[in-house]
């Protein structure tokens, strides 16, 4: 099984502030050793986490991915259902549920993941306008092997427990002496048995069909995008994003989730819903154009990383053009609040960020009029350098030029603020190691200042590079 929130303040405007209280409670085919089939042998819940560490010019990097795990006594099973197709560069710094699944019991200390149909998606800087291209990969091995260094330990009676599994971009993906990719992938991993309670087991972003709901339960259950079904339970803690409700729910509706796997019986608690669509598709990416640049837009163009369901005139990796009427529902994840309407709107969108759509299907079967119902704002990470001198513990900020292809989107310097709730991870324990540090990523939400039109980030997560 696979898976992978603002102190004092002292913002340069009334309207940073805003964005601050805003966000105050937000910022949080293989073949294998065959399996004891036993149909009376215990098993337990078990899932695996997964993540990346980004490398600037990569835009997605595809691949159908098994795993299997090996007991103290020998026996392997396999903790994905298949070979899942996995795009790890559109996790960014955020953690998804890929599968999970019932394994027999036992002390697994040994992982091996199998890969194979890689594909890499990169920006090309090399001709007068930048573009995306895609090359198929060459893997230097099709399978990798690791012992883990604290054994994952599955019970029938025990919590959910499974892997946290971070691809490591920079270190897979090969480039020649002028810094060009070559198409040569060693995959590297980082691998760890994290418990269902583990940072590295919360679900940051999940995105999901609704198959069916229980308003007496206040339980509902989804599709993933690999065909797999969950239960989601929701109780009077999770927080609806843009005024939705359970009642909003309907066989049509598309979520966007995050929560922990539930002890007793692997189901997922949710804390955060948004709902992308309520007829059926949606899109998700980042916007690469606005237009107009100023005032009310009236179309932007979206890269589009994630698709539902992908029968739509939209493809993966490719640019839709999205129309806005002015009647579109606007909501940010992890933003709650009547003041989030002043945030994100038609007149605050911005390229470079990292939005969702939906709407009717029948609107998105032309990629260059694609009409919608919704617009979420989504956290994205976004990879770059630190302004030397710009820490200021004052306004708990700092300023960071954006690298890579969303450098080009956004030429312009950025203002962080630290979220109350934001995590420093990957050697960072505080804003002021970010004085010391050069490369850095930060997960979270890009804004235009309703003020002044600067373009500032509301932390998540603040990752060091170096």
């Amino acid at each position: 099984m696979l898976i992978a929130r603002t102190g004092r303040r002292t913002f340069a405007s009334v309207a940073a502030l805003v964005v601050a209280a805003i966000f105050a409670a937000g910022c949080g085919s293989y073949n294998s050793t065959s399996v004891n089939t036993n149909s009376q042998a215990k098993t337990g819940a078990s899932f695996v986490v997964g993540t990346d560490a980004p490398m600037a010019s990569v835009v997605s990097f595809t691949v159908n991915i098994g795993i299997s795990a090996t007991d103290t006594n020998g026996n392997t099973v396999q903790l994905t259902s298949g070979t899942p197709t996995v795009d790890f560069a559109r996790f960014n710094g955020l953690q998804t549920l890929i599968d999970m699944n019932q394994v027999p019991e036992g002390t697994y200390s040994k992982v091996s993941i199998a890969l194979s149909n890689a594909t890499i998606g990169y920006l090309d800087t090399t001709t007068a306008e930048p573009t995306i291209k895609t090359m198929a990969a060459t893997l230097s091995s099709s399978t990798v092997s690791y012992t883990l260094p604290n054994p994952m330990v599955v019970a029938q009676a025990g919590a959910p427990v499974g892997l946290h599994l971070d691809f490591l971009l920079r270190k897979s993906i090969a480039v020649d002496s002028n810094g060009q990719i070559t198409g040569t992938v060693n995959p590297t991993f980082d691998i760890e048995a994290v418990n269902n309670n583990d940072k590295g087991a919360y679900l940051d972003e999940f995105d999901a069909a609704v198959v069916s709901f229980n308003a007496g339960t206040q339980s509902f259950t989804i599709q993933g995008p690999h065909g797999r079904q969950f239960t989601v339970n929701v109780n009077g803690q999770t927080e609806w994003d843009g005024n939705a409700q359970f009642s909003d729910l309907n066989s049509s509706t598309i979520v966007q989730l995050s929560g922990t796997l539930d002890r007793a019986d692997a189901t997922i608690n949710a804390d955060e819903i948004a709902i992308l669509s309520k007829s059926g598709f949606y899109a998700s990416g980042q916007v690469t154009y606005v237009n107009p640049s100023s005032g009310p837009a009236t179309s932007f163009d979206l890269y589009v990383r994630g698709l539902l369901p992908t029968t739509t005139g939209l493809s993966l990796g490719q640019i839709a053009t999205v129309d806005l009427s002015g009647s579109e529902t606007y909501s940010i994840y992890w933003g709650h609040g009547r003041l989030a309407q002043f945030l994100l709107n038609q007149s605050q969108l911005l390229p470079g960020q990292h939005i969702s759509v939906g709407g009717p299907a029948s609107g998105a079967t032309n990629p260059d009029a694609v009409t919608v119902k919704r617009v979420v704002l989504r956290h994205w990470g976004f990879n770059g350098t630190v302004m030397p001198g710009s820490v200021n513990a004052n306004s708990n900020s700092f300023q960071m030029q954006v690298k890579g292809f969303a450098g080009l989107l956004i030429p312009q310097t950025v203002t962080v603020y630290i979220a109350d709730n934001c995590e420093f991870r990957d050697g960072f324990a505080h804003l002021g190691d970010v004085s010391s540090a050069t490369n850095v990523r930060v997960v979270g939400l890009l804004l235009k200042n309703p003020t002044n039109g600067n373009t500032v980030l509301i932390g998540h997560y603040v990752d060091d590079l170096d």
